[in-house]
């Protein structure tokens, strides 16, 4: 049964959050007022996951997600932030956290977001003997657009890396977190034109147990949508990982790609996806029509 650590020092949004989780029936939730005390219940218990405010006294989500990093490399980090913690967020997720949630959003997306992490965590790694003797691997797929076969690619990824040596486990799941996030902006973005305002719609569409097709069960089925693909070119040694990821979609602007750092992109139409990547990874570039990204992650040296 996962362990899930909600660390925030208001007790109405401890309840908030804690009531969100508590719909996984299998997790068992624990609570810390601020970062001090979350580190003290981990000594005794260490936990599957952590869900952080990042504005608390004592120590803060910031703080807590460095002496985690630190002293439990194997546990993932979740942020959650109020509206003006953006900046916050951008250097937590830079000093190790492995995702980002605003408040906001968290009735829609937090569930998910922590399933996401835990399911990555969870990798199989029956193959890893095998691929710890690995000196180099490349991938060439060419996908249909149908999601369900972006979880499987993405935990295929995950066990090569980390098997071979590439990256820890919580490196593992942020690299994993990055590319998922690609194939997504390819299939829904890119190949079927969905934006991320009728995707939410068509969960909640979904949610209100309305039936029929939605919008994108239908693109799949219409042309010019159902013909595309997403050609995905992966490469990794011991010491780089090179991921390559086109739709056929028309693209984008690019110039108006949010830099890592950019904490306004985070409340941005498909920001926070980008942000995600260009943290996450250690070079990310675009070609020129859109529709292409390649990431790099690059080993970290020892220290």
């Amino acid at each position: 049964m996962p362990l899930v650590l909600v660390v925030d020092d208001s007790a109405v949004d401890r309840r908030l959050v804690g009531g969100l989780l508590d719909k996984e029936a299998d997790w068992r939730i624990e609570y810390a007022e601020n970062g001090s005390q979350a580190l003290q219940r981990m000594k005794k218990a260490t936990p599957d996951i952590v869900v952080t405010d990042l504005q608390m006294p004592e120590m803060d989500g910031l703080n807590l997600v460095r002496a985690i990093r630190l002293n439990y490399d194997d546990v993932p980090v979740i942020l959650m932030t109020a509206h003006g913690s953006e900046s916050l967020a951008i250097e937590a997720l830079e000093q190790g956290a492995a995702g980002y949630v605003p408040k906001s959003q968290a009735a829609e997306i937090l569930l998910d977001t922590v399933k996401h992490v835990l399911t990555m965590l969870r990798a199989e790694r029956s193959y890893e003997q095998l691929i710890q003797c690995l000196d180099r691997t490349e991938f060439a797929f060419s996908l249909r657009n149908d999601a369900s076969l972006i979880d499987p690619l993405v935990d295929l990824i995950q066990q090569m890396i980390f098997g071979m040596g590439l990256c820890d486990a919580i490196e593992r799941v942020r690299v994993g977190v990055a590319f998922e996030q690609a194939l997504l902006n390819a299939l829904f973005r890119g190949n079927l034109a969905i934006s991320q305002s009728d995707l939410q719609q068509e969960r909640e569409r979904m949610l209100r147990g309305q039936s029929g097709p939605g919008l994108v069960e239908q693109r799949s089925s219409q042309t010019p949508y159902r013909d595309r693909r997403i050609f995905v070119d992966i490469s990794i040694t011991k010491d780089e990982a090179q991921f390559v990821v086109r739709d056929e979609g028309e693209g984008f602007d690019t110039s108006t790609s949010p830099g890592p750092g950019d904490p306004r992109a985070l409340e941005r139409e498909g920001g926070r996806g980008l942000v995600l990547i260009k943290t996450f990874m250690d070079e990310v570039r675009f070609n020129d029509v859109g529709n292409q990204i390649t990431m790099i992650k690059r080993r970290r040296p020892q220290t």
